[in-house]
């Protein structure tokens, strides 16, 4: 249907996710690659909108490049190990001012309420302080590292009274040590340690990358821990993938629910990200956000909403909310964040050793992305499992779908004496079959 403001579809389509953010905490990396750009104030404006739809905002923000500059200015060339330069006296001060100097800048941005500017009645309270305790990095293979160093602990408690009153936390990669020392942190190893100290539902790292991408440059949408350490092995030490990764999957290691690779190159990145079923980067999560389960009573709203379209083309008989409640426990579902995306039943007639493969639909949005395969495949193990010697199926729309897959051809006579009395001749449905042993 046509609409004459098209942002009020994209707005209808993303309440749910706004109703299921709020209250919710999240780590927001920003590396000081973005603060050095354009792109600063517009990430800093979709902060700002997170906060006012009652997101718990913690924000990290990076400082390498600006240090860096810095540094080349006065002709200083600091030594690197491993991807962290050794932050002598000379060098820490630069970091220390920098970072103070950054720390102004946000603020001053967010607090900016001027008509006519994307914050205007927005307040917002920033508050910073001493809430990472760090611990020198030491001598390593004969190397002094100075003042660089690697979080200790996170004061979580005091972070998390802070985001209870409304407040956006801004954390420098800065830390403090019991002997009054300041240390240079790595910013990614500051988001990871906070949010894994609070739990967070949410660490999201901008940086350079859109993602990661495999080798026919696809976007890798979810990746377990599992998946993703390899790839942060083979990148270069200390680089921003290795950071990043390394960060990712150390907090859904240890709680996290979920954390993003974005771009901060991307104007949309952020609220795409979150306000959108699919998302524009790469998720590392523990458990997948897109699962093949059995069906349950509550599913049975999605099954109709999935249905309805297919019913009212005529590929499906119309299935009604008692019909399906009575069957629910012959369907398996894919659901995706929340959203019933496709569906199979497995009907069973025992005394015939036979399955009827029934209601295999797929969202249209989700096509092509062989989950009808997946849901057959669980379906014929699950036939197995029972001694079923053959699955069959009725169709009048998909039966090139099912002779791809190993079915073939058959008469009303190879169906169960039950199922050919309830065989419905006006529609003149296929019948497909397939051997199981």
């Amino acid at each position: 249907m046509n609409t004459r403001f098209p942002f009020a579809d994209w707005f209808r389509n993303s309440s749910p996710y706004i109703n299921a953010h709020r209250g919710r905490t999240f780590v927001v990396l920003i590396e000081g690659e973005a603060l050095a750009s354009e792109r600063w104030e517009p990430l800093l404006q979709d902060l700002a909108l997170l906060h006012t739809l009652g997101v718990r905002l913690v924000m990290v923000f990076g400082i390498r490049p600006q240090v860096g500059e810095a540094l080349s200015a006065e002709g200083i060339a600091p030594r690197r190990i491993d991807g962290r330069w050794v932050a002598d006296g000379a060098i820490m001060r630069h970091v220390e001012r920098i970072a103070a100097e950054l720390r102004l800048k946000i603020e001053a941005r967010l607090s900016l309420g001027l008509p006519n500017t994307p914050l205007h009645g927005v307040e917002l309270t920033v508050v910073s302080g001493n809430l990472v305790t760090a611990k020198p990095l030491g001598v390593r293979n004969g190397v002094d590292f100075h003042h660089s160093g690697e979080v200790r602990r996170v004061r979580s408690q005091a972070i998390a009274e802070l985001l209870s009153q409304e407040t956006l936390v801004l954390l420098p990669p800065l830390g403090y040590s019991s002997t009054g020392e300041v240390f240079d942190l790595d910013a990614a190893d500051v988001a990871q340690h906070v949010a894994m100290g609070l739990g967070a539902d949410k660490l999201i790292l901008l940086g350079d990358a859109a993602g990661l991408h495999d080798a026919s440059g696809l976007l890798q949408r979810q990746l377990t821990p599992q998946e993703a350490e390899p790839l942060r092995r083979q990148a270069p030490p200390g680089s921003e993938l290795a950071r990043h990764l390394g960060a990712a999957c150390e907090a859904a290691r240890h709680g996290v629910a979920r954390t993003h690779l974005l771009s901060w190159h991307d104007r949309d990145a952020l609220l795409g990200e979150l306000f959108t079923r699919d998302g524009v980067g790469t998720m590392i999560t523990q458990h997948r956000y897109e699962q093949l389960r059995r069906a349950t009573l509550e599913d049975v709203g999605g099954l109709l909403e999935l249905l309805r379209p297919l019913e009212e083309r005529g590929m499906l008989v119309a299935r009604s909310r008692e019909r399906l409640e009575h069957q629910v426990d012959d369907y398996w579902v894919i659901e995706r964040d929340g959203m019933i995306i496709g569906c199979g039943a497995l009907h069973a007639y025992p005394d015939a050793c036979m399955g009827e493969l029934a209601c295999v639909a797929v969202h249209g949005d989700y096509r092509g992305g062989a989950r009808g395969d997946l849901l057959l495949a669980e379906i014929e193990r699950e036939s197995r499992r029972r001694g079923f010697t053959a699955l069959f199926a009725l169709t009048t729309h998909t039966t090139h779908w099912f002779l791809e897959r190993g079915f073939r051809l058959d008469g009303l006579e190879a169906l169960p004496h039950m199922r050919r009395d309830s065989y419905n001749h006006a529609r003149q449905s296929k019948v497909l079959l397939k051997p199981l042993t």
